[in-house]
């Protein structure tokens, strides 16, 4: 598979892949624990998420800190086209990190998407946005005073995966998984493959050919 054409790839993806195949496909690999907590979802069932990890990571506080937003500007300024926002909070249940101006700094930046360990705010406005957003649940709060984003571009644990920037990540009702960069272009070839060969046997069970049979002829089930 060619990454030159990331565009292209990651429509491609969106339109054809979804999150059990590509799971299926780690496995075969040997990577059987990719994907995340089930508690981490999308904001609305249709919402689906594909691109490459822009890490971010906060902590709790319990302080107003001088500069509570230096980090968080400084890591959503810095994002590029087709990254998804990929923030672990540390499972915190006392923030809503993230919220309608993050996204529309983020939109701006070429994101994809955010999936955020943790709650969020402003939910209305970000549907109203159609920007694919992932979470734990929704809290009204500000952060300032009860978290602070202490790094970026980092590796961070997300719904228990540990994430590198640079992962291939991919999100939709069933969950979201998380592809090692290392490894993307072959889950992504033997996913695409896979689709190919389920349709043939979703095309041959509506004939009414037995299941026996058809796993026989394709191995797909």
């Amino acid at each position: 598979m060619d990454f030159s054409n990331q565009s292209e790839l990651l429509h491609y993806m969106k339109l054809h892949l979804y999150t059990a195949v590509i799971c299926d496909m780690l496995d075969d690999l040997g990577f059987r624990n990719q994907a995340m907590r089930a508690n981490i979802r999308p904001m609305d069932g249709g919402m689906v998420i594909v691109g490459f990890a822009k890490t971010i990571l906060s902590a709790d506080v319990y302080y107003k800190h001088d500069h509570p937003y230096e980090l968080e500007i400084k890591a959503v300024d810095s994002i590029q086209p087709h990254e998804v926002v990929i923030a672990g909070t540390n499972e915190s249940t006392q923030t809503g990190l993230w919220g309608e101006l993050l996204t529309t700094a983020s939109i701006m930046r070429g994101a994809s998407g955010a999936v955020i360990d943790g709650f969020i705010r402003d939910s209305n406005k970000i549907m109203e946005m159609g920007f694919p957003v992932f979470c734990t649940g929704f809290k009204p709060v500000d952060s300032k005073g009860r978290s602070k984003v202490i790094d970026y571009d980092c590796p961070v644990k997300v719904g228990d995966v540990l994430v590198y920037p640079g992962d291939l990540i991919f999100g939709d009702r069933d969950g979201i998984v998380v592809i090692p960069k290392e490894h993307a272009d072959k889950i992504v070839e033997m996913a695409m493959k896979k689709v190919q060969s389920e349709n043939m046997t979703r095309s041959e069970l509506l004939e009414g050919k037995l299941l026996s049979d058809v796993y026989q002829k394709y191995g797909i089930l």
